[in-house]
């Protein structure tokens, strides 16, 4: 269950923008007096990067980068944590599917002998939910802290306008293409069902990325390649040995 929620997590973060984040249009100014989520989330992210724009030359879209790099930065030990556990529930498997087939017409005996299996070896299934959850509202405030941030808008980076959405599509291409490459970097570890996403997911992206303002889609290509990087070094360097840990 913890692994697939681990390959599933952009999709729901996906669906959160969808239903609550629609376009910087519809989005109120951030007001750090209105209650806790934008006081102790979305209002320091956008003072952060306000800060770093002032150091890079007036230049948002590089403070993007920046604030990007440092938030990933941060959730990487939770990352590392949920590869762990699923790693370890991975190697549970063959056992796993022994029990089954042996209790297969006794469900309550199949669970009480998946807990004594889990607890044998120390795994707890839920364990990478937890990186999970904390990453969800660190990322939705991101994109708030973009999305709503008037100075943001108003500012031009390379071709585009940060506030508008790319005339050129280049920005909707390119993030979907980096997201396509994610998703194909981690197709070893997902299932059948979870390859459809190579291709749903990125077009998915690219659609959005027509309408939305340009700073949106500019925040995924530069956290699709942190990602692509993460992964080559995490499951990349695992494979490369064998998959043992380093």
């Amino acid at each position: 269950m913890t692994r697939h929620l681990s390959r599933l997590w952009p999709v729901v973060l996906l669906v959160l923008l969808l239903t609550g984040c629609t376009s910087a249009s519809q989005l109120a100014p951030i007001d750090p007096n209105r209650g806790i989520w934008d006081k102790y989330f979305v209002y320091p992210l956008s003072e952060t990067l306000n800060w770093f724009a002032e150091l890079l030359w007036g230049q948002y879209g590089l403070s993007i980068l920046v604030v990007t790099i440092i938030i990933r930065l941060l959730i990487l030990p939770l990352t590392l944590k949920q590869y762990q556990s699923s790693k370890k529930m991975q190697e549970l498997q063959p056992e796993l599917k022994k029990l089954q087939q042996k209790y297969k017409d006794n469900v309550q005996k199949q669970q009480e002998e998946t807990i004594k299996l889990f607890q044998k070896h120390g795994v707890n299934p839920y364990a990478g939910c937890l990186p999970l959850l904390i990453q969800m509202p660190v990322l939705i405030a991101l994109y708030h802290a973009i999305m709503r941030n008037d100075k943001i808008a108003g500012h031009s980076f390379l071709w585009m306008q940060l506030g508008a959405p790319d005339p050129f599509y280049v920005l909707p291409l390119i993030a979907a293409a980096t997201t396509f490459l994610q998703q194909k970097m981690m197709s070893s570890q997902m299932n059948a069902q979870m390859r459809g996403l190579l291709v749903i997911f990125p077009v998915l992206i690219f659609v959005m990325s027509m309408s939305f303002a340009s700073a949106l889609p500019l925040y995924w290509i530069y956290s699709n390649l942190f990602t692509i990087v993460q992964t080559y070094f995490i499951y990349g360097g695992y494979r490369n040995k064998g998959g043992q840990a380093k």
